[in-house]
């Protein structure tokens, strides 16, 4: 999988490896010239404009194909061709998406249906794990029912987040395809600007369809890369990836499912009572993908060098640095506040699982390690999540937040540290993070003697409405 998929570079802090130079000389060596303003040129068998077979475009397109080749290559350009929905083919991602999961992953390891057995002990786990996380937080079950999943249907499950999650980007990428041409022709040109747009919406299909296909053989619940992808309200294992997680850790099965079943279910509590977490999270990737912008005079290149031969092009082209975030404070924002919010919420996970686990399960601190060290290197959810989006989804303060988390239980109790979930702007920062022990410490207010003052005001009547009563009583006595 590339690390720079659909072309987007890294952020400005963490530059591109060196190999920027080598792409764009893949990327060089065709331009389209003023005879030829769509850019249709390097067609095979075409020599040129005016050279042997340019009387004859579609022997210039297809004249070296066999006939069976000839048939998969108007199947795959008819599919990409027809599409007229949104920024993304999803249906084609879908598919994709269930393509890659049959074949299964790299190290052979096959899907497989879920038995009964495993759909009780994921169901006994994920309930023994939440009677342990009533004692390390104050937060209820936010999970109404516990699944055990195949690939497959974590495919199935978590494809409306990743539309979510994706179409603000992709929708930004389908306009600048319809942008590449010159203002005075896009009027005369609306067919083929419609045709690019269904292109892009074919090509990012499949590029999702093989990431998320790929991804649902590494996941092992429905959070794992901190964001709420399955339905509210469900925890979701996946067991077979449960065991191939397991599998050389020296952990016995039960307890590395039941860990993980602690981190499901910690997910969906913290998800499920604080109720501006999804939107907050979902909209601060909706804000970096706005501040995307797109290289039109590479676009123009890819365009120009388009093969209806070879589709595929399109989609490598689109791997080629093509899009960068703008290095605006806007765009820094919603990086910062994605950023801190993924420490925020992957350090209380932790820290409130440790708390659960720890006086239970002799394998709590290898197993915590384990999955710091996963997420914290960038494992594969949060490259796959890249692939998607352009932007790295990886929590670098997990071990602060876990700190600074752990010492609120301490300073203020498990009721205390949970209530700062109640608004965000109660939420520890960036900096918050740099100096634990100043947030901590620092003074608070006492919510709850705020809270028990709205409560008597809310219980308390209207002394307004009485004073009316009681002028409107004196009125007919007078009378």
């Amino acid at each position: 999988m590339s690390d720079t998929p659909f072309g987007f570079g890294l952020p400005p802090e963490e530059p591109d490896d060196g190999d920027e130079g080598k792409k764009k000389d893949q990327q060089s060596g065709g331009g389209q010239g003023p005879a030829n303003p769509f850019g249709f040129g390097g067609l095979p068998g075409a020599g040129g404009l005016g050279g042997p077979g340019a009387d004859n475009p579609f022997a210039a397109m297809f004249g070296s194909l066999n006939p069976t080749d000839l048939g998969a290559a108007f199947q795959q350009l008819g599919q990409m061709l027809s599409y007229e929905g949104g920024p993304v083919n999803w249906d084609m991602a879908k598919q994709i998406a269930r393509q890659t999961v049959s074949q299964g992953t790299a190290e052979g390891s096959k899907d497989a249906s879920v038995g009964p057995a495993e759909r009780t002990a994921v169901e006994e786990a994920v309930r023994l794990a939440d009677l342990w996380l009533d004692d390390a937080t104050s937060l209820p079950s936010g999970a109404g029912s516990a699944v055990a999943w195949s690939r497959a249907e974590w495919v199935e499950a978590t494809l409306p987040a990743w539309k979510e999650l994706v179409d603000p980007v992709a929708e930004r990428v389908g306009t600048a395809m319809g942008d590449v041409l010159p203002e005075e022709m896009q009027a005369m040109a609306g067919p083929l600007i419609g045709m690019m747009r269904s292109m892009g919406g074919a090509m990012f299909g499949t590029q999702i369809g093989q990431a998320v296909g790929v991804l649902a053989g590494e996941v092992v619940g429905s959070t794992d890369i901190g964001l709420p992808l399955g339905p509210a309200g469900k925890a979701a294992l996946l067991p077979v990836n449960i065991e191939t997680f397991g599998k050389d850790l020296g952990v016995p099965k039960e307890e590395v499912r039941l860990y993980l079943a602690l981190r499901e279910a910690a997910h969906q509590r913290l998800f499920a009572h604080v109720p501006w977490l999804r939107s907050h999270l979902f909209g601060a990737v909706d804000g970096y993908a706005r501040g995307i912008k797109v290289d039109t005079a590479k676009l123009e290149d890819v365009v120009g060098q388009f093969d209806p031969q070879n589709p595929e092009q399109l989609q490598d082209a689109l791997q080629q640095g093509m899009f960068q975030p703008e290095d605006t404070p806007e765009q820094k924002a919603a990086l910062a506040r994605l950023e801190t919010a993924l420490a925020l919420v992957e350090g209380w996970v932790d820290a409130v699982v440790h708390a659960a686990a720890k006086p239970r399960l002799s394998s709590a601190d290898a197993l915590r390690e384990t999955l710091r060290r996963r997420r914290a290197s960038g494992g594969p959810a949060e490259q796959t999540f890249a692939t998607l989006i352009g932007l790295e989804l990886r929590p670098r303060r997990l071990r602060d937040a876990s700190r600074l988390w752990a010492s609120l239980t301490d300073a203020r109790g498990v009721d205390g540290r949970d209530a700062l979930w109640a608004h965000p702007d109660m939420l520890p920062t960036a900096s918050d993070l740099d100096d634990p022990d100043g947030f901590v410490h620092r003074e608070q207010l006492d919510f709850s003697e705020l809270d028990k003052m709205l409560g008597e005001a809310a219980g308390k009547p209207d002394l307004r409405k009485k004073d009316d009563s009681e002028d409107h009583d004196k009125g007919d006595d007078t009378e």
